[in-house]
């Protein structure tokens, strides 16, 4: 199976976190891809990052050598949209995410939607969760804690830029420790 590759390495902070590969982001090598997908514009209009990232292979690496940002799959099997995947996909994606936490040792894992994160929850972890808001979450493991953000797909659009903007800024305030953000 063809699938999206993984931008990780030992020095992450953060690890981010998508559902499943679209199949225009395995074809194009980078995750968000798909010309629609507001996760570029939210991501450069936040306070996360400190430069400017175009949508290729060569902003992962940057993301992943600059800003200390890791990127990775709930599950590697790249469909065109989540209702294709079955239990089966999220008990192996999820084994194969907790073996990349425990490997990489993120300080954060970023999940891009409460759905990767409640499938990792359940089939990762045996836990369920059964009301998930956005932001900080419970710790995964010692010293690994979790932080949900709206899903940038267009299939997401009931949460504007603006909305996603929001998230992640408060994402950069809690992967900062609470240092305030300045207006």
């Amino acid at each position: 199976m063809r699938t999206l590759p993984d931008y990780i390495n030992k020095d992450i902070e953060i690890l981010a976190v998508g559902i499943n590969p679209s199949p225009i982001s395995v074809q194009k090598g980078y995750p968000f891809a798909a010309p629609r997908n507001r996760f570029w514009d939210a991501l450069n209009a936040s306070r996360l990052v400190t430069a400017t990232y175009t949508p290729s292979v060569a902003s992962m690496r940057k993301l992943l050598s600059v800003e200390r940002i890791g990127f990775t799959d709930l599950v590697k099997r790249p469909t065109a949209g989540i209702s294709d995947l079955r239990a089966r996909d999220y008990r192996i994606g999820s084994t194969q995410l907790a073996a990349k936490i425990e490997r990489y040792a993120p300080r954060i894992v970023w999940f891009q939607g409460k759905t990767a994160y409640m499938k990792f929850l359940r089939y990762g972890l045996g836990r369920s969760d059964r009301v998930v808001c956005w932001a900080e979450q419970a710790p995964l493991y010692a010293r690994v804690d979790a932080f949900v953000t709206p899903n940038p797909s267009s299939a997401n659009a009931v949460y504007s830029l603006e909305d996603l903007c929001t998230w992640i800024n408060r994402l950069a305030v809690f992967a900062r420790r609470c240092v305030p953000m300045t207006d």
